[in-house]
């Protein structure tokens, strides 16, 4: 599809090119088609042949580039699916869990190891 896409912006770029040599050089080239004088009607039937041809061009671009960016995300998907694996097999989970720490109370009259709180007053 991409290659068609490279292959009829070709087309449509010698097809301008065709036509404004074909309208710059009318005097001696009109007479060799068989076209006599430009009227309204043969300029309007090249220009939306012309037409058609970009409108066909843009399309498959545009089916072209969302095509690419498909891929794109599906290569981005599976890059990040193997850099998990990666990581997985890099930091391996250990089976056995480590065993939390219980904090212990302290002693009635202890607070633990913040020094009680010394008010004093002057009178």
């Amino acid at each position: 599809m991409q290659k068609f896409h490279r292959i009829l912006q070709i087309i449509l770029l010698v097809y301008f090119v065709g036509i404004l040599i074909f309208f710059i050089a009318f005097d001696t080239m009109g007479s060799l088609v068989g076209i006599a004088e430009a009227t309204s009607n043969s300029v309007v039937k090249i220009m939306l042949t012309g037409l058609v041809l970009f409108l066909i061009s843009w399309l498959i671009g545009k089916a072209v580039k969302s095509s690419l960016n498909g891929k794109i995300k599906k290569m981005e998907s599976e890059m990040n699916s193997l850099k998990a694996k990666i990581y997985d097999f890099e930091h391996p989970k250990t089976m056995d869990k480590p065993k939390k720490e219980t904090p212990q109370k302290p002693a009635e009259g202890d607070s633990g190891s913040i020094p009680p709180r010394q008010n004093f007053t002057e009178d």
